[in-house]
């Protein structure tokens, strides 16, 4: 299990020592369809693999996995502000937390979707966001920065990271999808363009990069990994759902203080 095949990593954060990982599908136990670092709580996959999947990532971390906070992702703009770990029944339903307590180890679960961490080096506050479209569309990248500048973060200072997620070429929408987008702002109309099969094709990480910058965040890195082509390397729900499998793996992101 080493670094290299268990996460990849922002060199932005790294050279802020900041201790986060995107998380990879390998390095763990998970076997099938989950194969093999599954951290999905929510997957059908055997709970006792899940838990040592996530074991892994903690360690990976230099934390404890009760320090490892994931909340229940319900694609909204809410954002929950944590300072002490809860159970995993005591879950916020959000799409986002804050922290600036040291030794949590903030996170989300995507298999698509797109991961964003954040970080204020010189505030000490740092931030995990889940965007899918109806997120990213409602104002969840914009709540976490809020949050973060609440608890004493500069926008100016504040650093974010896009993760592994869909990209353009694979993200296949349908004309209500670009509608809806459309009607909130014609000018969304670029991060859309015509596939193979005359249907709009989505560039969701152009569009989160774009609603960061429209925050005021001016330090943002890409990873640009595709979770949907590289399937040795990521988990993807759109992937699982053309091979008409019956459920799929996630992939956590995480980062720590």
């Amino acid at each position: 299990m080493t670094k290299e095949n268990i996460s990849v990593q922002s060199l932005r954060l790294e050279e802020q020592s900041i201790r986060h990982g995107f998380f990879t599908r390998n390095g763990g136990v998970s076997t099938g369809l989950y194969a093999s670092l599954n951290g999905g709580i929510g997957s059908d996959d055997n709970a006792e693999h899940v838990l040592e999947n996530r074991q892994r990532m903690a360690t990976h971390l230099g934390v404890q996995p009760d320090q490892m906070l994931i909340p229940y992702q319900v694609h909204s703009p809410h954002v929950s502000v944590v300072d002490s770990p809860w159970g995993e029944s005591d879950r916020p339903k959000s799409d986002a937390l804050v922290t600036a307590t040291p030794n949590l180890a903030i996170g989300i679960t995507t298999a698509d979707c797109t991961p964003i961490l954040f970080a204020d080096p010189k505030a000490r506050i740092i931030g995990a966001a889940h965007a899918g479209w109806r997120g990213a569309l409602d104002g969840i990248l914009e709540a976490t920065i809020a949050a973060m500048v609440n608890l004493g973060a500069q926008e100016g200072d504040i650093q974010a990271v896009i993760g592994p997620t869909i990209s353009q070429a694979c993200y296949e929408v349908g004309p209500e999808f670009k509608d809806r987008f459309m009607q909130k702002n014609d000018a969304f109309a670029k991060f859309f363009r015509p596939g193979p099969n005359d249907r709009p094709h989505f560039d969701l990480p152009k569009f989160v990069a774009h609603q960061l910058a429209a925050s005021g965040i001016d330090k943002v890195e890409n990873l640009d990994r595709c979770t949907y082509q590289e399937k040795d390397v990521f988990f993807s729900y759109r992937r699982s759902t053309h091979l008409n499998e019956p459920d799929y793996g996630r992939q956590l992101s995480l980062i720590v203080l």
